[in-house]
C-alpha cells in the first residue's frame, strides 16, 4: 500500500509578500537568502524598541529561567512594577491597570467596563456607543462592532448599538449625545488602519465635555499610537485631555503578546468582573518592563518626536506627496498615485518594508522608536527615486 502524507495548509486570509524574515536586529531584518531589509513597519507598530534589543532579550531570558507563567490566582509583583513604571512615564496617576493579551481584548474589556460603569444606579442602562468613520478597533465581537468595516462583521457581531459619526465632527457628536442614551465614546489617539488621521484638539475637548455632561465614558484607543510612538506617551496627551479608559497593546511588548487597559480609579471593581488566563503572565510583564526601561533610558519619547519631525520635513521636499499625517513615528504618507506599487518597489528594489492603509494612496510608516535619522534618509532617497521613476513611466 502506497504511503502518503497530507500536509495541513494554513487558512488563506493574508496576502503574503514572497519573503521570510529569519533574523532581526534594531531596525533591520534579514530573509532566508541573507538579504537585509530596513523595517519601517515593525509588524503593525509592534516593534517599539528595535528587534532583539539586548536588554529586552536579557530580561525575558532571566525571567524564563525563574518562572515563565502562573495564573492570576496568585500574587505577581511584576504586575505592580509595571503599573508603577507606566504611571511614572505616562504621568497618569489616578488609574488602575488590568492586563490582557492583545489590543482586541483590551477594547473588549474597555467597552465592558464602560457598560458596567454607566449601569450603576439606573434601571435602563445606556447602550449606545459612538465611534468615528474610519475607526479600526479590532476583530473580536465588541471590538469589530465599533470598527468601521462591515465586511469583517458577521451576524454574530451585532452593531445596532453603534453609531459612526464623521471624523472630527463636533456637531454630529453633540447631536448623537443629545438624542441617544450613550454609554461610551471611543477614539483612536491616531487612526492607524485608516491612514494616520489625528483627532483635533477641539474634537477631543468636545468629547470630554460631552461625556462629562451626559455621564458617558470616554475611551482612548492607544493600541497602536501609545507607548511613546507619537512623541508623548499617549497620543491623546497632545490634546491635553484625560480619558476615563485607555487601551494599550502592540508596542507594549515589542513582539511579546500583551495588552492592557488603564481604568480611572473612580470605577468600581469586583471579583469576577473581568478575567484572563494568560494576561499579566511573568514573561509578558518582563517584556513590557524591558520596553519601558529602554524607552526611559534611551529617551525614545523625545527621539520619536524629533526624528518624526525630521522625517516630515524631509518628505516635504519630494514631488508626488500630497499630505503627511500623524505625529512622531506614526505617519501616513499620502501619494498622488496608488501606494501598492510604490510599496512593492520599495520592498524588492530598495529592501525597505513599509505599511499600507485603508486609504489606497497612503503608505504607513511605523518604525522602531530608536531609529536614526540616517536610516530614514535612505528611505526618503528611495521613495524619491521610486516616485521619479513612476513619473518617467507615465
Amino acid at each position: 500500500m502506497e504511503e502518503f502524507c497530507v500536509k495541513m495548509k494554513l487558512l488563506n486570509v493574508y496576502p503574503l509578500f514572497d519573503l521570510e524574515p529569519v533574523r532581526a536586529e534594531g531596525s533591520y531584518f534579514w530573509d532566508k537568502k541573507g538579504v537585509k531589509y530596513l523595517d519601517l513597519y515593525g509588524g503593525h507598530a509592534v516593534i517599539s524598541i528595535g528587534h532583539s534589543h539586548p536588554h529586552y532579550v536579557e530580561r525575558i531570558t532571566e525571567q524564563l529561567q525563574k518562572i515563565g507563567f502562573y495564573s492570576n490566582s496568585v500574587h505577581n509583583s511584576l504586575q505592580l512594577a509595571l503599573g508603577e513604571k507606566l504611571s511614572k512615564l505616562s504621568g497618569l496617576t489616578n488609574f488602575r491597570l488590568f492586563l490582557v493579551n492583545s489590543g482586541a481584548e483590551a477594547i473588549e474589556n474597555a467597552l465592558k467596563m464602560a457598560a458596567f460603569h454607566t449601569a450603576r444606579g439606573t434601571h435602563t442602562p445606556p447602550k449606545k456607543v459612538i465611534a468615528v468613520k474610519g475607526a479600526f478597533h479590532g476583530r473580536t465581537s465588541a471590538a469589530v462592532a465599533v470598527t468601521d468595516n462591515p465586511k469583517i462583521r458577521t451576524a454574530l457581531n451585532p452593531a445596532d448599538h453603534v453609531v459612526h459619526i464623521p471624523f472630527n465632527d463636533i456637531q454630529a457628536l453633540e447631536k448623537e449625545m443629545e438624542n441617544s442614551s450613550v454609554c461610551a465614546v471611543i477614539l483612536e489617539g491616531i487612526q492607524g488602519v485608516a491612514g494616520a488621521y489625528t483627532p483635533t484638539q477641539e474634537f477631543w475637548i468636545a468629547a470630554r465635555r460631552l461625556c462629562n455632561q451626559h455621564g458617558a465614558v470616554l475611551i482612548a484607543d492607544e493600541v497602536q499610537s501609545g507607548f511613546a510612538r507619537s512623541g508623548k506617551f499617549f497620543a491623546f496627551q497632545h490634546a491635553g485631555v484625560i480619558p476615563d479608559i485607555i487601551t494599550m497593546a502592540k508596542g507594549m511588548g515589542n513582539g511579546f503578546p500583551i495588552g492592557g487597559i488603564l481604568v480611572n480609579q473612580s470605577f468600581d471593581a469586583w471579583y469576577g468582573m473581568l478575567g484572563t488566563t494568560f494576561g499579566g503572565n511573568h514573561l509578558a510583564m518582563s517584556a513590557s518592563l524591558a520596553v519601558l526601561e529602554v524607552i526611559e533610558e534611551e529617551n525614545l519619547m523625545e527621539n520619536a518626536k524629533t526624528v518624526g519631525e525630521y522625517l516630515e520635513k524631509s518628505l516635504l521636499q519630494i514631488q508626488g506627496i500630497r499630505e503627511i499625517r500623524g505625529m512622531g513615528l506614526m505617519r501616513g504618507i499620502e501619494l498622488d498615485r496608488p501606494a501598492k506599487g510604490v510599496r512593492k518597489e520599495l520592498l524588492f528594489a530598495h529592501q525597505i518594508f513599509t505599511g499600507s492603509s485603508a486609504q489606497p494612496h497612503t503608505l504607513r510608516i511605523l518604525p522602531p522608536l530608536n531609529i536614526k535619522q540616517e536610516q530614514l534618509d535612505s528611505f526618503v532617497s528611495a521613495l524619491d527615486t521610486v516616485l521619479k521613476k513612476e513619473y518617467v513611466s507615465i
